[in-house]
């Protein structure tokens, strides 16, 4: 039987007085492409409805054939999301969460309660819990059930501050995302399920091949 993963985009399309963000293209596309023909998916995100696609990835990754197909042909897995609160009841159908990176979800699904509250719904269960690139913000404010960060200990990737730097947006952005990834899980402790994290849109596809690899 195939697994079922459920996928996760940001809500958030504005950062003030910078412009229009949102999901990063090829991090859709290019798991999408691993996972299609093996696995069932559920797409969701906070508002549910369209989940805003950050302009400039669409630009960055025009000669991408892999996300172009997918823009070209899968538009309505990202404009007919489930409500992510909905989701809550239904953990149990899934056998992965995996978050899509962009600036966008440093903004919404970092501090979103539902969000929150579905990556450590899934972490007691064992099930695996993946994200790639700004993605891992996401497990920042996740505990485990002893009230400790979830990932404490844990070997976590994620967008480094010399590329935020170098995309010059560091100063827009409401932390570090390397700074913050470092502070929680240098704690003690550690993950003891799953935990996928890729670190940049490169590596989208590696991250979607270890997800299934973990799934059998």
């Amino acid at each position: 039987m195939a697994p079922k993963i459920l996928i996760v985009l940001t809500s958030f399309g504005e950062i003030p007085g910078v412009g229009p963000t949102g999901w990063y293209l090829p991090e859709f596309a290019h798991p999408h492409e691993v996972f299609h023909k093996k696995a069932t998916l559920v797409i969701a995100s906070p508002n549910g409805g369209k989940a805003p696609l950050d302009p400039n990835s669409v630009k960055m990754f025009e000669s991408d054939p892999v996300a172009k197909n997918f823009l070209d042909t899968q538009e309505s897995l990202w404009t007919n999301t489930e409500k992510l609160a909905d989701m809550l009841a239904r953990v149990d159908e899934f056998d992965a969460i995996f978050y899509v990176g962009g600036h966008g979800p440093m903004f919404d699904l970092t501090t979103n309660k539902t969000s929150i509250q579905l990556i450590e719904s899934f972490a007691a269960k064992h099930k695996p819990i993946t994200a790639v690139c700004h993605g891992p913000c996401v497990f920042l404010n996740t505990k485990n059930s002893s009230e400790e960060p979830l990932i404490a200990g844990a070997q976590v990737t994620g967008f480094s501050n010399a590329e935020e730097d170098a995309v010059k947006l560091s100063a827009a952005m409401p932390f570090m995302l390397e700074t913050e990834l470092q502070r929680i899980s240098g704690k003690t402790n550690g993950y003891g399920g799953a935990l996928i994290t890729g670190q940049n849109p490169a590596s989208a596809g590696a991250v979607a091949e270890a997800i299934l690899d973990v799934l059998g």
